[in-house]
């Protein structure tokens, strides 16, 4: 019965955010309901004990990362340096190569700190006009966005300053480069493996002779001729300094501060310590964020000072939207991982996969379908067995930066189901129902869910980090 309850809540938070409904509201009303049925009594001390400390402990975490990213990304689109890096990666690769052209760019753009909601707006104008001009499906555009902006560079690539990349470094105090080996194969598995299936897809509705199609909605302005847009070397500079400094600052503020900082040394009494090993990660990313930040103002602020003051608001109610959500399912995560019926499921997965990096991924992207969430997913399934994982992981002799690598391309596998956000979105960019469009975003997730499973296996056969 206390298994069926859990079972219960997590179904019951994945069809109310299927439904559209905010899991800001349904998360602590879902975790609650759980309680009731299970300790009736100690509603109201799990809802502040847990919920609420699990809630406030993530926002504490990560909220600047949500917040400078999303800064960041929306200063990389009123400037113009998005649309610069498109019409560059189109006049290499040839508009012919449509598909290519618009994973590159998505690539490029994420991989560079740019958030995934904010590359999907900044991409959709070129694809639709390159998928129309190739006559290629329209409702082959979000597959191909998808590619680009929520599979490798999201999880896998080494370094990348997204959030599913940033989490595992404060359970494991690995840095933002874990695996580094292992992420590029696993890299370039999801970027072959989904491209060889988009042009089997291209070539088979050639074949039936499917073009680009009439009657769509959402259809973007046709692009006019070349404007006045920074030089494309100028407009990946930020991109390549987030990425560059990020590794630098992961090395120099553990030099800095060393394992600890301690307050009392400061003349600061009353504060606890920092465990920098195990923030160093956030820390640099958000040093960082900061740094391009101040580089896309410093070059294109012409650009962007007409649009300044409602860009950046409109991204830091955005970023508060993103990171209360993913909170919310984190204090879910807390109180269920508190109730009985979890240690027995717990037990069960333990038993059933006995080696911890399987472990580790089948949880961890079971968790992220459920909620339909990357981050929200990952984070349920490390609060509840990192500490687990680690342990098993020294006791064999397993690097942390393997479990890093797992965990983060396992929040990436089936987080894209129906009901995930990112997935409603981009749908509703494009004009496209998920009728329409949504079976080939499905295979791009099942190649995204077997890419954890390449890597494990690489690791175990050649021990490669």
């Amino acid at each position: 019965m206390a298994i069926l309850i859990i079972l219960l809540a997590l179904f019951f938070l994945m069809y109310v955010a299927y439904r559209g409904f905010s899991v800001i509201l349904f998360a602590p009303v879902a975790a609650l309901g759980a309680v009731a049925l299970t300790q009736p009594g100690n509603v109201l001390p799990f809802y502040s004990g847990i919920f609420m400390e699990k809630m406030v402990g993530f926002v504490q975490l990560y909220f600047p990362v949500f917040l400078l990213g999303a800064i960041f990304g929306k200063l990389i689109e009123l400037s113009g340096f998005a649309k610069s890096i498109t019409r560059a990666i189109i006049g290499v690769v040839g508009p012919s190569r449509a598909m290519l052209a618009i994973v590159l760019v998505g690539a490029v753009l994420t991989y560079g700190g740019v958030s995934l909601f904010v590359v999907a707006f900044a991409v959709y104008p070129f694809a639709a006009e390159l998928f129309r001009a190739a006559d290629i499906p329209k409702r082959l555009v979000p597959a191909t966005i998808a590619l680009g902006a929520f599979t490798f560079t999201m999880d896998a690539l080494p370094g990348t300053p997204q959030i599913q990349n940033i989490i595992p470094t404060t359970f494991f105090k690995t840095d933002n480069y874990a695996a580094p080996r292992l992420g590029v194969i696993g890299g370039v598995f999801v970027f072959l493996v989904g491209m060889a299936f988009l042009e089997w897809r291209r070539a088979q509705a050639r074949r039936a002779g499917e073009g680009y199609g009439d009657g769509h909605h959402q259809e973007p302005e046709p692009l006019g001729g070349e404007q006045a847009l920074a030089h494309p070397l100028v407009a990946v500079a930020p991109l390549v300094a987030v990425g560059v400094l990020n590794k630098v600052f992961g090395v120099v503020i553990p030099r800095h501060y060393g394992p600890r900082f301690d307050f009392a040394a400061a003349g600061v009494k009353g504060v606890a310590a920092v465990d920098v090993s195990k923030i160093t990660g956030v820390w640099a990313v958000e040093a960082a964020l900061v740094v391009g930040v101040l580089l896309v103002l410093a070059f294109g602020f012409g650009r962007i000072r007409a649009q300044f003051t409602r860009g950046v608001n409109a991204s830091i109610g955005g970023s508060l939207l993103a990171t209360i959500n993913t909170a919310s399912e984190y204090g879910f995560g807390g109180v269920i991982a508190s109730l009985p019926g979890f240690l027995a499921v717990k037990g069960a997965i333990g038993s059933t996969f006995h080696y911890p990096l399987v472990n580790e991924s089948v949880t961890t992207t079971a968790l992220a379908g459920i909620t339909g969430s990357a981050s929200g997913g990952m984070s349920i399934a490390l609060a509840a067995m990192g500490a687990t994982y680690l342990e098993q992981a020294q006791r064999l002799g397993i690097s942390p930066q393997v479990l890093h690598r797992v965990a983060a391309m396992a929040s990436g596998g089936m987080d894209t189901l129906p009901h995930n956000g990112a997935v409603i979105t981009l749908l509703t960019i494009t004009g496209l129902t998920h009728r329409q469009s949504y079976k080939d975003i499905f295979a791009l997730t099942i190649i995204k869910t077997s890419a954890v499973f390449v890597i494990i296996g690489v690791y175990f056969l050649f021990g490669i980090v």
